[in-house]
């Protein structure tokens, strides 16, 4: 089974994600700022983390960048999913090392597609 990381500062959001996820066969575990993101990622080694961009005490681009760069955690996948729309936020997102982007709100069917194709590319990808 695989286990995914929720990095979202909205309680309401973080719910809905972990629900959806749960429902499809997945481990959550959730970081409400990019500060516990990377301490739950050092101590869970999430399969894929979902990174929200506007977070306290860290934003998701820095989040990126620092998990890309570690050669312990460059391989898990990242889909960004932000509020942030426009084609320079997604650019800039994809720049750090984002495997995908989706701007909220995001369709509840979108999130599960994206979320099994990553897992199956890192999947392949690890065999």
């Amino acid at each position: 089974m695989s286990t995914v990381l929720v990095v979202e500062d909205d309680l309401t959001q973080q719910h809905l994600l972990s629900k959806l996820l749960e429902r499809v066969g997945l481990t959550v575990i959730v970081a409400g700022d990019g500060v516990e993101a990377l301490e739950k990622i050092q101590q869970f080694h999430p399969n894929l983390v979902i990174l929200d961009i506007v977070l306290p005490r860290m934003n998701g681009y820095e989040v990126c960048r620092r998990l890309k760069s570690e050669p312990d955690t460059e391989n898990i996948p990242v889909l960004m999913c932000s509020a942030k729309k426009e084609d320079f936020d997604r650019y800039w997102g994809m720049k750090q090392g984002a495997d995908a982007y989706l701007a909220k709100p995001c369709h509840p069917q979108e999130i599960v597609e994206t979320v099994k194709k990553l897992l199956k590319s890192h999947h392949q990808a690890a065999s």
